[in-house]
Formats: structure tokens, sequence, C-alpha cells
């Protein structure tokens, strides 16, 4: 059976299917993946710093100015749109098959997509808020007041709400992640590597009957997995929910 009638199979079947994924669920929209081979973690931004190091906590807090420059630059892409896949995967959970989206990403484009029960495990640069007050603040904050944003409340330094080397992901965001892991019939992880830890340890917590990878290259969950394709994943999304049918 063609990988894409399978998929699409499967997922007419299912009522309670998760999906997790990383950067390369947004590669597709311009956004682009930090550890591939042209990623933003080999590019070297200047002579002293390398940008592994820029998007730690230390560095924030003693170089701030220098963190928004590469935040600016590097991480914020304001102009990029959902693809077919985030689409796609709005259109699964409209039609009830999809429960949850768990990502990795922290662009929003799920939202924007419509999806409505996304897990943001490292945050989103669509949120900001005050370090000393707490005032929240939108991304169009960061990006107006340079080089550092302060608060306009408090003179606090503003941060955005993404979580940094060096710190931990958001307790309540990962007990809901694994929540709807646990409780799915389907998963599928798609545009991860399943390298970056504590994260990719959520597939563990899959319990269901299919376990699908779309992926470019190889992960750790590959033996495990019902259908691995390797192929572009908006492309891929999208041809499966044309199969479903409404």
């Amino acid at each position: 059976m063609d990988k894409i009638k399978k998929l699409a199979k499967i997922l007419s079947e299912s009522t309670r299917a998760v999906f997790f994924g990383g950067a390369g669920m947004s590669t597709e929209s311009g956004i682009p993946d930090f550890r591939s081979a042209n990623g933003i973690y080999n590019q070297r931004l200047n002579q002293k710093f390398r940008p592994e190091e820029i998007v730690t906590h230390t560095f924030f807090m003693n170089c701030p100015a220098d963190f928004y420059e590469f935040y600016r630059t590097r991480i914020v892409y304001l102009d990029a749109k959902p693809n077919a896949g985030h689409i796609a995967l709005a259109e699964l959970e409209r039609r009830n098959i999809l429960s949850a989206v768990v990502t990795q990403n922290i662009d929003g484009l799920h939202q924007a997509a419509g999806s409505k029960t996304v897990y943001e495990l490292h945050g989103s640069v669509r949120r900001s808020f005050c370090v000393k007050c707490g005032e929240n603040y939108d991304i169009h904050y960061i990006v107006e007041n340079k080089p550092i944003p302060y608060c306009a409340k408090c003179g606090g330094l503003v941060r955005p709400d993404v979580v940094l080397y060096e710190e931990s992901l958001d307790e309540q965001v990962l007990k809901a992640a694994i929540k709807a892991i646990s409780a799915a019939d389907t998963l599928i992880v798609g545009g991860t590597s399943l390298v970056v830890y504590p994260a990719a340890g959520l597939v563990d917590y899959f319990n269901g009957e299919y376990l699908i990878i779309i992926n470019k290259s190889e992960t750790h969950a590959d033996r495990e997995a019902e259908l691995i394709i390797r192929e572009n994943i908006g492309e891929t999304l999208s041809k499966a929910v044309e199969l479903i049918g409404r």
C-alpha cells in the first residue's frame, strides 16, 4: 500500500491522534532548522560567540544587547506563514481525529493555522514578559524596543517567553503533553531527529497502536514505527487529509 494512503487509513480510524513535531515542521514556512547542516547552529554569527552560547540563560542575563541582536535577526520570523502541514493538522483537529499538537517549535504557526490544543514545550516568540513585575508583552514590543526592551510599567528587563538553554521546561506544559501522548491511539512524529532532551523522551510515553515517523533522517524511534515516510511533512499531511475526505 502506498505510504500516504496507509497514513490516511490510519488517521481515518483514529480519534485521539497526537502530532509531535520539531524544527522540520517549519522549514517549509521559511524558518531554518537549527540543527541541520545549514542550520543556525552551524553558522558563525561573529568571532566572539557561537549561536548555541547566545541562546543560554547565562548569556541572556550577562549580554542582553547581543542576545537581542541575534534573537531579532535569527530567531524571529514575523513574515512566516503556516504551511500545508500546519493547515492539515488544524483540519485533523477540526474533524476530531487529532487531539493535540506537541511542538518543540517557538514560532506559533500551529495556532496561526487554526490548531486549538497546542502544547509548546519550548515556549513561543509570540509572548514576552517582564522578569521583574511579570507584565505581559507581545513580540512586537521586543522587535521595536532596541537594543534592550525594558518594561514600560516598572523598568524591568523584558524577555521572550521561550525556554533557553540551562532552563527547565514548563512543568504544566510538560505534564499536559505527556498526558496527551499517553492517551493517544496514534502518534505522528514529524520534523524532529529526536535528539533534544527532555522533549525527545516524550515519545516513550506513547502506548497506542500506531507510531508514524515523517522525517528526512533516521530517528531512534524508527525501529518501533508502524510507518516511516521520508518526504516533506507539509505535502505528506496535506495529501493524507485529502484522501480521508470530509
